[in-house]
């Protein structure tokens, strides 16, 4: 049974924590998770994504000031914000897949092999034309997929569910693609999704796995360990904290996979993230097996909305995955605030509302000794963060913050 705490002290302070006891730093590697992740799938994921219009790292942003004020050592945040002008990590992820499927799939007709860079140059655009790709979305996996179909020359088709805005909607729509909105919550419009694509024939580019469909997920898992591996990259001492969002796992899974072969039994300790009302990773590792949670998942963090794990991620994260949090809505308002308006000399950062949970979990866990004793969190601690996206949201996050994420980047046309 998980060693589990709840706090609920105040509606930003409450949290809950939970330890799973499946994991170990030292626990192996095995074969069954090389088999999703793996060093030369993600040797060829940077090889074709750093060959795309557009491609650069982002930055690993240090603070210093507010790493002092939470009374750790380092604190590094991983800025997506920029990530090929999608404003988001998933933009590694989504269109990666298309890239794929359509390789396989144009290969298929031809009948023979057909390389990378013949579909990032559209060498065959009748093929091309004959695939629809399709995925449900909260909005940024969506925007991901759409700008690979038009990129690569195939059609798209995206489910958005009810809670997501209208902003996104027409962010997804500016790529090309048809958006439908479905009835539900975001694990609903994967179902719509689903019918409708072996309906129509469309192959669905999803992030999250489930039985029966785990090719395309694992080539999306494989487009966010870029973002790992150049965060890695940029630190001479590996950090000693990992705080990571969910939603379905997949992207904490590509992190942690990553941290696991690089750096094997000295890898750092993983904590995961849920929104309070989407906590299906807290239920999954309370009960130490995938537990699904219910309901509308009415969370200010939409792109973490999901109430089902991605059984890909399980199987990496049951192992290496060391903890897990809940943070509220509020709590992820206050991080928001902390990056983007600092009281010290920290450069400020423009992180959207699904970008900060690791930092509100981070908060949490500092903040109450039980805590930092079960997460191994002191004054020696080095934490890494991952800041999956900026202002996907632009008029949402003016509303929050009280600015727009052009004013704070210091953009020459900013207005407010």
């Amino acid at each position: 049974m998980a060693q589990c705490i709840e706090r609920k002290a105040g509606t930003e302070a409450a949290f809950a924590l939970c330890v799973n006891e499946q994991a170990a730093v030292g626990a192996a590697w095995t074969d069954a998770q090389n088999a999703i992740l793996s060093d030369a799938g993600l040797s060829a994921a940077r090889a074709t994504i750093g060959g795309w219009p557009g491609y650069a790292e982002t930055p690993l942003v240090v603070l210093p000031d507010l790493a002092g004020q939470l009374g750790v050592a380092g604190l590094y945040y991983k800025d997506e914000g920029g990530r090929f002008g999608l404003g988001s990590f998933k933009a590694l992820g989504g269109a990666y897949a298309v890239a794929r499927l359509l390789q396989a799939k144009i290969g298929a007709a031809l009948g023979r092999a057909v390389g990378m860079e013949e579909i990032t140059a559209i060498a065959h655009p009748e093929e091309a034309a004959k695939i629809t790709v399709c995925c449900a979305t909260d909005g940024n996996h969506g925007r991901s997929v759409a700008w690979g179909a038009q990129s690569f020359g195939c059609n798209c088709v995206i489910f958005i569910h009810a809670g997501v805005s209208e902003g996104r909607k027409s962010a997804i729509e500016a790529y090309g693609a048809e958006v439908r909105r479905c009835a539900g919550n975001y694990d609903d419009s994967v179902r719509e999704a689903q019918d409708v694509a072996t309906r129509e024939g469309w192959f669905v580019v999803s992030d999250t796995s489930y039985p029966g469909y785990m090719d395309v997920p694992r080539d999306v898992m494989q487009g966010y360990e870029v973002m790992a591996a150049e965060a890695f990259d940029a630190v001479d001492l590996p950090p000693t904290h990992i705080f990571l969002q969910t939603g379905v796992g997949g992207m904490a899974a590509a992190v942690a996979a990553q941290a696991k072969r690089r750096w094997g039994a000295s890898r750092p300790r993983i904590v995961l993230v849920d929104p309070d009302q989407s906590a299906c990773w807290l239920e999954s590792i309370r009960a130490g097996k995938p537990t699904a949670v219910h309901g509308d998942l009415d969370t200010l963090m939409a792109g973490l909305a999901c109430g089902e794990i991605s059984a890909l991620a399980w199987e990496i994260l049951r192992d290496h995955g060391d903890a897990v949090m809940t943070v509220t809505d509020a709590a992820a308002v206050q991080a928001m605030r902390d990056l983007a308006l600092p009281t010290g000399g920290d450069t400020p950062v423009v992180a959207g509302e699904s970008a900060v949970a690791g930092l509100a979990g981070l908060r949490a866990g500092l903040s109450d000794p039980q805590a930092r004793e079960l997460l191994g969190l002191d004054g020696q601690s080095r934490v890494m963060l991952f800041g999956t996206e900026g202002d996907t949201d632009p008029e949402l996050y003016r509303q929050l913050i009280g600015r727009s994420g052009a004013n704070i980047r210091g953009d020459s046309a900013a207005t407010d």
